[in-house]
């Protein structure tokens, strides 16, 4: 609609009214502003202003809008969230955003479950305790062989059930603790102390963990029990140099079982080889003296028949033959007392003994035998010797 249209009335309103002025307009949303919280209008004003009942509608839902806001979250990945319902369980969330209802009617708990916790059985370090150091009453302990032992143990555990955690048991962690406490002194006496100090540390360890977790199953407390250490074990600080004086000696004890162990195993063998050996000699010497003497007596059964036919010429050759090796190993030399003084002699043959062996037979004929064997037969023979 034209301006100048309906009886020249103007857009603003009324008949020929001119526009309220700026000035005027946010004066008078100030007042209205002040109003709405009790305050006084401003100055310059001729008439009170009314608050209106519409101002206390929008600060109401611009209140209830951020009160629904609040109740947005959002669970990193390592976490779980648990929502409460004035109190009670109403639900777990994982990863990502969420929303629930704001506080007073809902609140959210958040709990990390990839973490990895620790507890430490008689020590603490540093980090956890300024003064940290050994704590007594939960590392001494009494064995199998009624001795006291000095343990420490560090058990790593993390959270797997968050509800369980929670709503199951009032302090989860210090009721570990205590489960872990009474599994330790448990299994410790059931084991000797030198099972535990030595070969037992890993076993010991295993049978805490197991031990461990099957009490936290029955409590339901809702903790996964990952790693126990045993950090350290030893005597007891007033009996430690005792100890070690046990110890040691023991240590002697198996150094001696060893070195005896080791000269055992490099005399046996040998002694072992040698009997061998010699029995391996005797069996052999056995066969060549069996086989020699069959050996002579079937040459002696072969010489007596020969001598049977010609008994001379057996005597003869029997008699040459040992003379022969008789003085084969001699250097002397014999001469007949009536046989030739001019004869030659090797003199630097025999002097050479060491090298050369000369051997020089004279022999007189004796009466009465044939002709074969010569009045005067001179045998000269020479043998190196290597």
């Amino acid at each position: 609609m034209a301006w100048n249209d309906n009886n020249n009335q103007s857009p603003w309103g009324g008949n020929g009214q001119t526009p309220p002025e700026l000035d005027e307009v946010i004066k008078d949303f100030k007042n209205k502003f002040s109003g709405i919280f009790g305050g006084k209008p401003a100055s310059g004003s001729q008439k009170s202003v009314t608050p209106p009942t519409g101002g206390f509608k929008y600060i109401f839902i611009l209140a209830l809008l951020v009160w629904t806001l609040s109740g947005i979250y959002i669970i990193d990945p390592a976490e779980k969230g648990v929502v409460l319902r004035f109190g009670a369980f109403q639900e777990e969330t994982g990863q990502g955003p969420h929303w629930h209802l704001p506080f007073p009617i809902e609140s959210l708990n958040r709990i990390n479950v990839e973490q990895i916790r620790t507890a430490q059985i008689g020590y603490r370090d540093a980090v956890s305790n300024r003064r940290g150091g050994n704590v007594s009453s939960e590392s001494l302990m009494l064995t199998k062989d009624e001795n006291m032992i000095d343990a420490k143990f560090a058990v790593q555990y993390k959270i797997n059930d968050v509800q369980a955690y929670l709503f199951n048991v009032a302090n989860p962690d210090a009721t570990l603790r205590h489960v872990v406490e009474s599994a330790i002194r448990q299994v410790v006496g059931k084991n000797t102390m030198d099972y535990i100090l030595t070969e037992g540390r890993v076993a010991i360890a295993d049978s805490i963990k197991e031990r461990s977790q099957e009490l936290l199953n029955s409590y339901q407390i809702g903790l996964h029990i990952t790693t126990v250490n045993m950090q350290d074990a030893q005597p007891p600080e007033q009996v430690q140099a005792s100890f070690s004086d046990a110890v040691k000696a023991r240590e002697d004890k198996q150094r001696l079982i060893n070195e005896a162990q080791t000269y055992a195993n490099d005399i046996l063998p040998k002694s072992r080889g040698k009997a061998a050996r010699m029995l391996e000699e005797s069996k052999a010497y056995k066969s060549e003296v069996v086989s020699k003497s069959e050996g002579e007596a079937s040459r002696f059964g072969q010489i007596l028949a020969e001598y049977e036919k010609a008994p001379e010429v057996t005597r003869e050759r029997l008699y040459r033959e040992t003379m022969e090796n008789v003085l084969a190993n001699t250097s002397k030399v014999v001469v007949d007392s009536k046989a030739n003084s001019m004869m030659y002699l090797p003199i630097d043959k025999l002097i050479d003994a060491k090298k050369t062996r000369t051997e020089v037979i004279i022999q007189e004929a004796q009466p009465g035998q044939d002709n074969s064997r010569g009045n005067v037969r001179n045998v000269f023979r020479n043998r190196e010797v290597r």
